[in-house]
């Protein structure tokens, strides 16, 4: 693992624990010398997790979309910026340059990045591993959500496994190294 890719939210989010948590986050990944891939802004959870990896010495690269820059809410001290015209650029640059996917709290910009990813995996597009770092419960909704699609038969269950659950972020990290992928969604 070199680059992990995290999608988490432009806002601090309600509790003082999502932004600690994105710290802790980036305290590990610039201690294990894994770079950052991220949306590329200086704001909210996303900025936390930026700043913090930078402020321990690390390597944190953003990808950000031309209409969001010229906010300017891009980070100016990141170790590389890429621009893109479109969030689906966005998307497709983060997954190229990463190893795995990080997911912190966030909106449904955070979830539908989760959701693009967790679908590559299903039929193959990505083999990469894929978690959710589950601050103060979060995610706790969501996990019900996976363990009702699959009890519906509209997830099989060797596909729920891709959605990799811990609370603590070197947990995360750890399970990242001994992730298996599911063989490939066939009908």
């Amino acid at each position: 693992m070199k680059r992990l890719a995290v999608f988490c939210g432009s806002s601090l989010g309600a509790s003082d624990a999502y932004k600690a948590g994105a710290i802790e986050l980036g305290k590990e990944l610039a201690k294990r010398k894994i770079t950052l891939v991220y949306g590329g802004s200086s704001i909210g959870l996303m900025g936390a997790v930026a700043d913090t990896v930078l402020n321990e010495g690390g390597h944190a690269i953003g990808v950000i979309p031309r209409v969001l820059e010229q906010r300017e809410i891009s980070h100016k001290g990141l170790t590389e910026l890429y621009t893109v015209e479109t969030m689906h650029e966005r998307k497709a640059k983060m997954a190229e340059l990463a190893d795995g996917f990080i997911v912190l709290p966030g909106g449904t910009g955070t979830l539908e990045e989760f959701f693009e990813i967790f679908t590559w995996s299903q039929i193959g597009l990505n083999q990469k591993p894929c978690g959710l770092l589950n601050i103060d419960h979060y995610y706790d909704p969501l996990i019900t959500l996976f363990d009702h699609m699959v009890e519906q038969k509209f997830l099989q269950e060797k596909f729920r496994s891709i959605a990799i659950v811990e609370d603590q972020p070197d947990l995360l990290i750890e399970q990242f190294f001994k992730y298996v992928p599911p063989s490939i969604k066939t009908y």
